[in-house]
């Protein structure tokens, strides 16, 4: 116990640094996607598959990425994938045309599956009593979109796009031996040994592994969606520049950082499910009042840092009910499927927001289908885990 709780700190925080960095890495593309529309003459659906895409690949990646940190562990992990995502964030930034974009977008996704190594890496050095503060000061991390969605577009009108993402590669290069000499996995940590297709389906045999895959893809989904389709839909609505709209993203971002260890210290206390519950209930309210188009600045922008911060809440009650839920040997795999459904959960929005202005001229329609959802997950949340002791 004494060995873990001297490790316990270090290791937190380099994995926190370490998501942050690989998240702004996966957001590149996002708070830049007005300036590639107008310069690719793009239409709206054009621009939601470009925002989108790097999400396909950081939700699925998750779930091999799971296993292999059961397998090797969080340091190794952590290391390999920010030397692997060095290529894709270069030839985003050298990229010219659409096609090529696209291409290196998807690749541009392995960072995002970060998130997969660091919940298993820093559930191994915290005992359960504490497990939920330590996911949801991890989990902190994803504030990454937020540093990506007030810096890149300024680091790009000051050095230019390929400058920016050449910085970027030399941050995940330090990031990745930072990582390698000193980090260390949690002495409770032992590699899993058996073949990662049974250890899938085992998980998959998991009733908890489907109801948090659901949640997770409602709560977390809700943020990636925001966090890369806001500048998008600030521009669009509210006529706001590039710069402008990346700075109130980045407001967006950080109260969901914000209340992510907060919705994990709250589950520590008072149960995960309540949290769920707060959470789901309130994202559904202000989903109604976004979709009635208030004003900017005051009403708009408290409403869209409130849903923000709902969504916080909750993605650190999940993880919090899976540490609940699951054993701790299988937690790596789960959390590799349920991040994936989380990533997944924000693939599909940005695609249906830009599918509806592009039928419609306004969002209307995506934002009460985002109300009907969480409020089926309000009503499921309620159901399902009455019996859950808090």
């Amino acid at each position: 116990m004494a060995e873990l709780r001297r490790g316990q700190v270090r290791n937190l925080v380099l994995a926190t640094l370490a998501f942050a960095l690989t998240f702004w890495a996966w957001n590149l593309i996002g708070p830049l996607a007005s300036s590639y529309t107008r310069h690719l003459r793009l239409a709206p659906t054009q621009t939601s598959l470009l925002v989108a895409i790097p999400v396909l690949v950081g939700s699925l990646g998750r779930i091999p990425v799971g296993v292999l940190a059961d397998r090797l562990g969080g340091r190794r992990m952590f290391a390999i994938i920010c030397f692997v995502s060095i290529l894709p964030v270069l030839f985003v930034g050298w990229s010219g045309s659409y096609g090529w974009l696209l291409f290196w977008g998807f690749l541009l996704g392995i960072p995002g599956t970060s998130f997969a190594v660091g919940i298993p890496f820093v559930n191994a050095w915290y005992e359960p009593a504490r497990r939920g503060f330590a996911t949801g000061v991890f989990g902190a991390g994803m504030g990454g979109t937020a540093l990506s969605a007030f810096c890149t577009p300024r680091l790009v009108e000051a050095f230019g796009r390929e400058a920016t993402h050449v910085l970027m590669a030399a941050a995940l290069a330090a990031m990745g031996l930072i990582m390698l000499v000193f980090s260390r996995d949690s002495p409770a940590w032992r590699p899993a040994t058996e073949p990662a297709l049974p250890r899938i389906r085992e998980a998959l045999e998991v009733k908890a592994t489907w109801q948090c895959s659901f949640l997770y893809a409602v709560a977390f989904g809700g943020f990636v969606a925001f966090s890369t389709y806001l500048p998008t839909l600030l521009e669009n609505v509210y006529a706001f520049a590039q710069t402008d709209a990346g700075l109130r993203t980045a407001g967006f971002s950080i109260a969901a950082v914000i209340a992510r260890p907060l919705g994990g210290t709250l589950s520590d206390r008072i149960g995960p499910v309540r949290v769920l519950l707060i959470s789901l209930a309130g994202t559904v309210v202000m989903a109604i009042v976004l979709s009635l188009r208030p004003p900017p600045e005051l009403p708009a922008g408290t409403s869209f840092v409130l849903m923000a911060f709902l969504l916080g809440l909750g993605t650190g009650g999940v993880f919090a009910l899976v540490a609940k839920l699951v054993e701790a040997s299988r937690v790596g795999t789960v959390t590799g499927l349920v991040g994936a459904a989380g990533g997944l959960g924000g693939y599909f929005p940005p695609l249906v927001m830009g599918a509806v202005y592009g039928a419609t001229g306004a969002y209307t329609i995506g934002y009460l289908l985002l109300a009907l959802t969480a409020l089926v997950a309000l009503v499921f949340t309620f159901r399902a885990f009455r019996e859950v002791p808090g």
